[in-house]
């Protein structure tokens, strides 16, 4: 479906903006409603991760504090389970069908002694996997390329401490994880922002990690959705960039400026020496 009137009308927005045009909510709030039944399915992939969390505090513990960006209210997530419990096939269209899964896992195995990481990692390659096989190329390979890049950093991670790496989903990325040894995980020329990764892996300061980290997911974007213009793809990828904005404004501004024109300053370099190399590849500061 064509979204002309809705995308024309957006502001624009740029990764080193500090004021919300709007919150990630209000732009929920303004396009859902707009978007086709089979479009707005696709938007509401990106607030399933909310939903994930908050099946997780409730089955833990009933009180705990509920976070209202996912799909589902408290209400409605204790109705889909009462209902689940009743083997009922009416639940909510809002009800991921793997929370089904998840769920049956989790009270089967509530006498053991998995900790609450273990779930998070199992509900969370629940949703990717639910997520990548949602229909659309491009944000399937959104969630894909989500994946990769949080199993890689993690393995970098891990072989840093000495650790076995237990990669998440069982996608060809995670495979080449598990079984090799090599220092790329014998995936270059599979993934053509890997020296990106291995960089960011060794990059000790947190908070400069994390922004270049959102500088890949936004350059990512930007080329991947370059030739959509006004579809879905393109109010998805709108979606996430107001995330990163709206996280990155609740920090430090004056710290978060300087540093942010640093990073934009040296992403434009390496964009530059990409051109003239003739190179295609994605860069991070």
């Amino acid at each position: 479906m064509n979204y002309y009137c809705l995308i024309a009308g957006l502001p624009d927005i740029e990764i080193e903006d500090h004021k919300l045009v709007f919150s990630v909510a209000d732009f929920k709030e303004e396009v859902r409603p707009q978007l086709s039944n089979e479009d707005a399915k696709l938007f509401d992939l990106f607030f399933i991760k909310f939903d994930n969390k908050n099946l997780l505090r409730y089955l833990k513990n009933k009180e705990a504090i509920f976070d209202e960006h996912g799909n589902l209210s408290k209400e409605e997530l204790e109705n889909c389970l009462q209902l689940l419990k009743e083997d009922s096939k009416t639940i909510s269209p809002f009800f991921p069908s793997y929370f089904e899964t998840f769920v049956l896992e989790y009270k089967e195995a509530q006498q053991t002694d998995m900790n609450t990481a273990f779930w998070e990692d199992r509900l969370t390659e629940l949703y990717y996997q639910w997520a990548i096989n949602c229909g659309n190329k491009l944000i399937s390979c959104w969630f894909e390329f989500n994946l990769n890049l949080n199993n890689i950093l993690a393995a970098y991670a891990c072989r840093k401490y000495q650790k076995e790496a237990e990669p998440v989903g069982d996608n060809e990325v995670a495979e080449s994880i598990k079984k090799s040894s090599q220092r790329d995980f014998g995936l270059t020329g599979t993934l053509d922002y890997l020296d990106v990764l291995q960089r960011l892996s060794e990059e000790s300061d947190l908070f400069e990690r994390e922004k270049k980290i959102d500088l890949l997911k936004w350059q990512w974007l930007d080329e991947q959705t370059f030739f959509n213009y006004f579809s879905i793809e393109k109010v998805f990828a709108y979606l996430v960039k107001l995330e990163i904005i709206e996280r990155w404004a609740s920090l430090d501004p004056i710290e978060g400026e300087k540093l942010f024109r640093i990073l934009i300053g040296n992403l434009k370099e390496n964009a530059m020496k990409r051109q003239a190399d003739g190179g295609s590849g994605p860069a991070a500061g």
